[in-house]
Order: C-alpha cells, then sequence, then structure tokens
C-alpha cells in the first residue's frame, strides 16, 4: 500500500497491486474501511479489496458471476476482471496546491479481451476532496459492452443511529443508514442522466460530526446503488455509483443498454468525495 496524503481531507492508502484501489482512508485518526468486517464473497480477488474504503468492479462485468457467451462452462468473475491487476506507471505529483496520482493499469477480459485503465487520483489541497478520474479504453481486438460500478465499503461499527442517507436520488429524500429490516438490504435507483449527482452520509460521530458527501458523474454512472450488510462478522454500508441497473445481462440487452465499446475507443468515469 502506497501512503497518499495532501495538505487536507484523509489519509489514503492506495493498492498498487490491485488497480489502485483505496484500501485505509483516515479521517481524524478513524479508519473508516470495513477491514475484515465484510462477507466472504468467495472470490479471493476481492476478498482483500472488499476489506478497503473504494473498489473498482468491471470493466466486463459488475456485481455477480454469469456465463460468457460462447464459452461452455466459463463465467465472467465475480465483479468482473479488474481486480488484482497491478498498476504500472505510478507517478505523484504536485499541482499547486493540489496532490495527484496518476497510474496506468493494464487488464486481461475473462473473454480473452483486453483494456486499459487510465487512473488518476488528486487531492485538493484548499478543500481536501478527493477526486477520481478513470478513463477506460478497449485494447482488444473485438468490441465488448463496458460496465463499471465503485464500491466505497464503510465500516459501519462507526454508525450511530443518527447517521443518514441523503440525496435527491432517494425516496423522501433520505432515510437512517439502516434501511430495510434485519442484517441487510440493498437498491439500485436512477442517479441522473447527465451532470454530476450527490449523495451524503452522516453525521458520523466518530470523526467529528462530519459527513461523507459523494458526487459521481451521471452521463456515465446514471445509477446509485446502496447495500448494507450487519450478518456477524460482518458490517458494512457500501455507496455504489454504477454504470447500469441491477439487472442480467440478457435483460440489459433487451433493453438495448449493453453499449459496446468498440476496439480503440475510450469512456471516462469521475466520481469525487469530501468529508464535510
Amino acid at each position: 500500500m502506497m501512503k497518499f496524503e495532501g495538505r487536507k481531507g484523509p489519509v489514503l492508502s492506495l493498492d498498487e497491486g490491485s488497480v489502485l484501489d483505496i484500501g485505509g482512508c483516515v479521517v481524524d485518526g478513524v479508519d473508516l474501511a470495513p477491514g475484515r468486517a465484510i462477507p466472504d464473497d468467495g472470490d479471493p480477488r476481492i476478498d482483500h479489496s472488499l476489506e478497503g474504503f473504494l473498489f473498482t468492479c468491471g470493466p466486463d462485468h459488475i456485481r455477480h458471476p454469469e456465463p460468457i457467451g460462447g464459452a461452455h462452462g466459463r463465467t465472467y468473475p465475480l465483479h468482473g476482471s479488474f481486480s488484482s491487476h497491478p498498476a504500472r506507471e505510478v507517478a505523484v505529483s504536485g499541482d499547486g496546491d493540489d496532490l495527484q496520482c496518476r497510474a496506468v493499469v493494464d487488464v486481461d477480459l475473462a473473454d480473452g479481451g483486453s483494456a486499459r485503465l487510465d487512473r488518476c487520483w488528486r487531492i485538493n489541497g484548499k478543500t481536501g476532496e478527493v477526486s477520481l478520474a478513470d478513463t477506460v479504453t478497449n485494447t482488444g481486438k473485438a468490441p465488448f459492452p463496458a460496465f463499471l460500478m465503485y464500491h466505497m465499503n464503510l465500516g459501519a461499527a462507526q454508525f450511530d443511529d443518527g447517521v443518514r442517507l441523503e440525496g435527491a436520488m432517494l425516496e423522501g429524500g433520505g432515510f437512517p443508514w439502516a434501511f430495510g429490516e434485519g442484517d441487510g438490504g440493498v437498491f439500485c435507483v436512477p442517479a441522473g442522466r447527465g451532470g454530476w449527482a450527490e449523495i451524503r452520509l452522516g453525521p458520523i460521530a466518530a470523526i467529528g460530526g462530519k459527513t461523507l458527501l459523494v458526487r459521481f458523474r451521471t452521463d456515465t454512472l446514471p445509477f446509485l446503488q446502496v447495500w448494507r450488510n450487519q450478518a456477524n462478522p460482518a458490517h458494512v454500508l457500501g455507496i455504489e455509483p454504477v454504470s447500469h441497473r441491477w439487472e442480467p445481462r440478457a435483460k440489459l440487452a433487451e433493453r438495448g443498454e449493453l453499449i459496446n465499446l468498440a476496439p480503440g475507443e475510450s469512456r471516462e468515469y469521475r466520481l469525487a468525495f469530501a468529508f464535510v
């Protein structure tokens, strides 16, 4: 893990061995990543990534495994192929008051294709906001429908009953973080079609009453998925901007929502978060 810390904002640990995702996210001395308080999803590639504050799904699949068309007995891996691919050309530099970290990730896709992720993290030196600019390029010889989901996982042991989820895309504008019934719940809702969406989680007493503010660009991330799992030993809440609604690939194809990325073509994704 590589420490990434600006003049303001959280102290991040970036995982050079897995897509330069975020492991630890320390705010006021408290690591908000869930650590081992996560479910066992049965995929060793993503087990350590689930422990972290943010990991990236895609670009060939998201959510649970499904069969690869034309490949008898083979399936897309849980949450796609990104996880465990190492970053190269990692470079940290200053840009005025800001700090940025750039890297390239070469990805072998489950169906035999390939892609490249050009990633740039930036911490605003004046506001402490962390922003992520990702560009996915098809470096293979055949088109593939591109998916992407950012899993922002927080250790819910840090929450009390006063913590709420709030956003224009949520029913009634918001509700308590422990939504639903029992030990878990999940929903996926439209977040917009252009511009930036915003969701808040807080106030979190463990970090001085700060609220997590997450923003994401909805032209390529038009949905928001949120899940929680408090079934022992899990104690985690996930905020997940995502490219596709929560439906099987076949259903998305019927809707005309599997949009191919042609060889040499790129797609951009943007996300930002701050503790305010």
